[in-house]
């Protein structure tokens, strides 16, 4: 991967080659490495069934794979007819991938090998995103290598989750009002540092990321990831494609200009724009407090995750009396649900993708219980009637997008050195 801002992806082509027999056995691997990347152990005979060629071709194909490594015999199949035949599987040592969550007082780091196996995680604090950021990195990278027992060497892709706005020509961080260290410039330090390339991308991207491929998205092709958590973003997948935009700041929903919340003049305010003001966390300790739910401290997840369970204990209705903490809950749960609306109808009137999906901390703790709220508050205010539901991803949604898309990069890798 050049030092880009996005992950080449291995499509095969290069110059137009004849059809020569070197250039079809390089498909003929490839394909084959293709389809054991996912973890799946086949035989020979279902190999030669799913690329088309013949069972002789196959075995050939095996062997070349396996002299260099990649591929090995792991056991054999039992109950067919005639001999048990031999079961084919990618080696997960071929190829390692890392992932890290950069967060103001926290670092996520991951390892797993070229199956998605994850191998090692390690989680560290930091000093309020202080420090310098490449040292930090590279030290996250080795001590999740040392746990996992392998080598920095061995990895071939390594994708780095980030809040704010990632540039996307250069691939460096800006605007990441939270981590006033992670600047320009920060990509060529670790390219430098670690004798690897590096992405770095939007955090709430990769959140969308690992929805599609694992939570509430999977099989959609049209939908937007709103996280509420300490920040408010947006993730919008088009067609299955990621929207960035043409300076990479697609999403940054905190800054949208909504009706009771003051516009801001001052694009780096640490309180960011109408959004954020509405439905951050510290708007929800606020609104909480309002609502006689306890003081504005403490997470916001908890503080909704409490109200949810208030709401359920005074019934369907949250009845109880005007006094009563399950109805004071449920017009917490109102209010904010409103909030959340206002941001998620302006997004689904422009682009209609059918599917909301509320994720972060607070998405997560409100579950199904604010989701349906805030479906109705959009019916309520635009013609778009969006299918409305928490997230499926309940731990690491960052992570767990940096890793896939980490690990999609060292396959495609793997596959483009067989096509040569």
């Amino acid at each position: 991967m050049a030092s880009q801002s996005r992950p080449h992806q291995a499509s095969g082509r290069g110059p137009a080659r004849p059809g020569t027999p070197s250039l079809l056995r390089e498909l003929n691997d490839r394909a084959a490495l293709e389809l054991l990347l996912d973890g799946k152990t086949l035989t020979r005979a279902q190999l030669s069934e799913l690329t088309g060629v013949s069972k002789v071709t196959v075995a050939q194909m095996l062997a070349r794979l396996e002299e260099r490594g990649l591929v090995a015999a792991v056991g054999a199949s039992i109950g067919g007819r005639g001999p048990n035949a031999a079961l084919y599987s990618v080696v997960p040592s071929s190829a390692y991938a890392a992932a890290l969550y950069m967060e103001q007082d926290l670092v996520r780091t991951a390892v797993a090998d070229v199956t998605g196996r994850v191998i090692a995680e390690v989680r560290e604090d930091t000093a309020n995103g202080e420090g310098d950021p490449v040292e930090l990195v590279r030290s996250a990278i080795d001590r999740a290598c040392r746990r996992a027992g392998v080598s920095v060497s061995k990895l071939s892709a390594f994708v780095i989750g980030s809040p704010g706005v990632v540039d996307p020509v250069t691939g460096d961080p800006r605007l990441a009002i939270n981590l006033p260290a992670w600047h320009e410039g920060v990509l060529a330090g670790l390219h430098g540092a670690l004798h690897r390339n590096v992405l770095i991308e939007n955090d709430v991207n990769l959140a969308a990321m690992a929805e599609h491929a694992i939570g509430a998205a999977a099989g959609t092709a049209d939908f937007v990831l709103l996280w509420l958590d300490v920040g408010v973003g947006l993730a919008t997948v088009l067609d299955g494609r990621l929207h960035r935009g043409v300076s990479g700041a697609a999403g940054e929903i905190g800054w949208l200009p909504l009706p009771g919340a003051p516009v801001t003049s001052e694009v780096r305010h640490p309180s960011g724009g109408g959004m954020q003001w509405l439905a951050g966390a510290d708007a929800v300790r606020a609104l909480a407090a309002e609502h006689g739910l306890g003081a504005a401290s403490g997470g916001a997840g908890d503080t909704v995750r409490a109200a949810v369970a208030a709401v359920g204990r005074a019934g369907p209705d949250g009845s109880g009396g005007s006094g009563d903490s399950g109805a004071a809950a449920g017009r917490f749960l109102g209010e904010f649900a409103r909030r959340v609306a206002l941001g998620a109808a302006a997004v689904c009137t422009v682009i209609d993708p059918g599917l909301v999906v509320l994720g972060g901390e607070v998405g997560l703790a409100g579950g199904t219980a604010l989701a349906d709220r805030v479906a109705a508050e959009i019916t309520g205010i635009c013609p778009v009637r969006p299918r409305v539901v928490p997230t499926a991803v309940a731990t690491d949604p960052v992570l767990r997008g940096a890793l896939l898309t980490a690990v999609d990069q060292a396959r495609a890798d793997l596959l483009a050195s067989v096509a040569g």
